[in-house]
């Protein structure tokens, strides 16, 4: 990944590295490389020092540190998924594929941009909403097969699909760069997108949910989702 190539060539180099050096050991043109040292300071992971070069910054010394990784990995999902929620509009999610069972392990909401309500667990309901379709497309065919198999595809409105061969069909042919959607399959009312994360094996997704009324700004909601899932895998992969 070319942001994990840009950090490693700066944390080599501990007194600073300009523009120009890096460009120089990443090979990325100037477009891709002022882009992403704009993503990668506003996360934190880098800094410019007086000179103009870069160092490590706050972030990416605390996700690489051993004492209390886990809880600074919260807080930075959590600040991101923050920024998502406003830079959307909506509510967003960070799901995950956990020992064989849909977990949703943060989310931002607000007020202004309601969480989905929960009215049948996640678990048993991968077939129905965009969450569960996008893990389930990560997965290969006999893992979608094992899933399906131990939780009943139920009926929770007129539009959820209960045939196992008619969703698997669709899991197959999901092109993996296009948001996985869920219009009013888990509940009336609510319209959802999804996107995959996936950090080596782990298997993750980026979700976000609207109210009915705003379906009309979905799609334009998902692929803002979509464009902003760097810094979310980034936080992954470190």
């Amino acid at each position: 990944q070319d942001a994990l190539r840009v950090l490693e060539t700066v944390a080599r180099h501990s007194a600073g590295v300009t523009v120009t050096e890096l460009a120089r050991r990443t090979g990325l043109g100037p477009e891709r490389l002022t882009a992403l040292l704009l993503m990668l300071r506003r996360e934190g992971y880098v800094e410019q020092i007086t000179d103009g070069a870069y160092v490590t910054g706050d972030t990416l010394r605390r996700l690489t540190s051993a004492h209390d990784r886990e809880r600074a990995l919260r807080d930075k999902l959590q600040q991101t998924l923050d920024r998502l929620r406003d830079s959307v509009g909506a509510a967003v999610y960070m799901s995950r594929y956990v020992d064989g069972e849909v977990r949703v392990t943060q989310y931002a909401a607000g007020p202004a941009t309601p969480a989905v309500n929960e009215w049948v667990d996640f678990r048993c309901s991968a077939h129905a909403t965009a969450v569960g379709k996008s893990l389930l497309t990560q997965l290969d065919h006999n893992g979608r097969r094992d899933h399906l198999a131990r939780h009943k595809m139920a009926r929770l409105t007129s539009r959820t699909i209960t045939s196992d061969k008619l969703l698997l069909s669709r899991l197959e042919s999901q092109p993996p760069t296009v948001p996985v959607l869920d219009l009013q399959e888990y509940a009336v009312g609510t319209v959802c997108a999804a996107v995959p994360i996936t950090a080596g094996s782990s298997v993750g997704c980026l979700a976000l949910s609207l109210p009915v009324a705003d379906a009309h700004r979905l799609k334009q909601a998902a692929d803002t989702l979509n464009r902003s899932a760097a810094p979310v895998l980034l936080s992954l992969t470190l």
